[in-house]
């Protein structure tokens, strides 16, 4: 672009909104940060592609009021052009800037990087990491911006044609199975369904396409032996059985027809009857440590979200207590909150087309709602709820516990069926000792469902009293700092001198158990920093080391 040219362009651009994702201005007077800039490189790369645009822009010379103030970054030519290689250095695939120009004009230099989008499936990562725009702001780009990108150049995997696979391959169990769970799915269809041969029945239930046999009825309703197919993908599911030192004691492993041998890993999982005495009554509840829907859907979500280009297993670890399922592949909505709250299906999906096959095949629900109905269901059953560890992005790990965690909490759950799931999830988090964030623990303080200084917050005295956790209540409620002080003075008038260690034995024990060993003792040293430079009322005859407190 010639000078001309380039004015057009800033003038434009300068008339673009000021929440533009892929548009980003600054003074940089004389200098600016590189990883700044390398993260802006990023950020505004990946929002062009979201935005469906060839590029993005960031100008240096323009500050927030689109006034243009000049810069003298790089002012050397040689110094500029270097700047292409070191971007690159630091970029995925080595992407770097489509151009840098300079245009020159009275009010000022002004320099505008022309940044190239993510090229579609791959999203641009600084450092290693992947960046993004929240306005004005660079944040990380979230798993479903990721994965949004990443899908622009990948065809959903399980709709892939296995071009040597026949209806052969597949498992004759397998699809009658299938015929049977399709019409418990769509009962009107049964007795057309009757009629239809094995190749227009899976056409129907969009296991196949036009007779071809896919990657997901491979996986579905393939013969143990077809696997091959989808080589090097794996179609693994792994039972392994642990004792509570976390040492293996058994293991099985099952590949295809996943259809029928979900219900093999179900068999070999010990459901044993689990009892609880509910408040007011002679007789326990009995009930299985687990509930079969909840196993179930946990295992088979695992096997519609996983990742099968990653060559990894499902795994099913079976614990005294416990069961946790694992499957590779991001978590692709935000939190599982956002999946609570909305009710919906992703906007993105890893393998739509094995997911809606399951769906068809009765083995999930309507795409969307099973972890939802998951909670619910532990919430009635008054049993804690899952637990979705999202901590590694390439895995997600979703705990079942198999008993009571804390018989008082329970009760509360059964005393406070009202309460939503919401708080109940919450609460729940309260009970595990979770962080929660400030903001939630102010809407249930609001409710009085809670008590405690933020983060060491613990379930209120009317939660207690009901729940008949007035013990832990009280454990858990500090007292007032004159109660310790008075603690102190009558030690000091009945022994006359006290030593650190004396006075930790006299009050760590009576401090809130929400605080851990280090904030007690930080407590107790703000109480004697309180009384003898404020209150006058003892004062310290020893050395710092070795302190010696007396009255005053």
């Amino acid at each position: 672009m010639d000078q001309y040219e380039l004015h057009r362009l800033l003038e434009e651009l300068l008339r673009m909104p000021t929440e533009t994702e892929w548009l980003e201005y600054k003074e940089a007077k004389t200098d600016y940060d590189f990883r700044k800039l390398g993260k802006y490189f990023s950020a505004i790369s990946n929002e062009s592609n979201m935005k469906g645009r060839p590029c993005g822009w960031l100008v240096f010379g323009v500050n927030d009021d689109r006034k243009i103030v000049g810069t003298q970054y790089r002012s050397n030519s040689k110094d500029l052009d270097n700047l292409k290689h070191e971007i690159a250095i630091k970029t995925s695939g080595g992407l770097t800037f489509m151009d840098i120009h300079e245009l020159i004009l009275p009010e000022g230099r002004v320099l505008l990087f022309q940044i190239p989008a993510a090229p579609p499936g791959v999203p641009t990562a600084w450092e290693g990491h992947y960046y993004g725009r929240n306005g004005s702001s660079i944040v990380a780009l979230n798993l479903q911006e990721i994965e949004q990108i990443r899908n622009q150049g990948n065809k959903d995997w399980s709709a892939q044609i296995c071009e040597d696979a026949t209806i052969y391959d597949l498992d004759p169990d397998a699809l009658q199975r299938a015929r049977v769970e399709y019409k418990k799915k769509y009962p009107r269809l049964a007795d057309e369904a009757d009629c239809w041969d094995d190749l227009t029945f899976l056409n129907k239930a969009k296991v196949i396409i036009q007779g071809k046999i896919t990657n997901a009825a491979i996986i579905l309703l393939g013969k143990p032996e077809s696997e091959h197919f989808i080589h090097p993908a794996v179609a693994k599911m792994s039972w392994i059985l642990k004792d509570k030192d976390n040492i293996e004691q058994d293991y099985e492993h099952f590949g295809p027809p996943f259809i029928l041998n979900t219900e093999l890993v179900f068999s070999k999982i010990r459901n044993l009857k689990y009892r609880y005495m509910p408040d007011n009554s002679l007789f326990p509840i009995e009930v299985n440590q687990y509930d079969a829907y909840v196993i179930r859907e946990a295992l088979h979500n695992c096997i519609a979200h996983q990742d099968y280009k990653m060559c990894g297993r499902i795994n099913i670890v079976e614990k005294p207590d416990e069961l946790i399922f694992t499957n590779l592949g991001s978590f692709i909505p935000k939190s599982v909150e956002e999946v609570i709250k909305n009710d919906s299906p992703p906007e993105y999906y890893r393998n739509r087309f094995l997911a809606e096959a399951m769906v068809n095949l009765n083995m999930i629900d309507t795409i969307g709602s099973g972890i939802k109905r998951m909670f619910f269901t532990q919430k009635k059953r008054f049993f804690p709820l899952p637990d979705y560890d999202l901590s590694d992005p390439n895995k997600v790990q979703v705990r079942i516990i198999g008993k009571i965690l804390d018989e008082n909490y329970t009760r509360m759950l059964i005393n406070h069926t009202e309460l939503d799931l919401t708080t109940v999830m919450l609460l729940d988090k309260v009970q595990k000792k979770e962080k929660i964030t400030q903001e939630e623990a102010k809407n249930l303080r609001k409710q009085r469902l809670i008590e405690g200084k933020y983060p060491n917050i613990y379930v209120a005295a009317q939660i207690a009293a009901i729940t008949g956790d007035k013990t832990t209540y009280i454990k858990n409620r500090a007292f007032d700092k004159d109660y310790y002080k008075n603690l102190i003075i009558k030690f000091l008038e009945q022994y006359h001198s006290a030593s650190r260690q004396d006075i930790d034995n006299l009050l760590l024990d009576k401090l809130s158990d929400t605080l851990n060993e280090v904030q007690k003792r930080k407590k107790v040293n703000n109480l004697l920093f309180e009384m003898s430079k404020k209150d006058g009322t003892i004062v310290n005859t020893g050395s710092s080391k070795r302190p010696k407190w007396v009255l005053t």
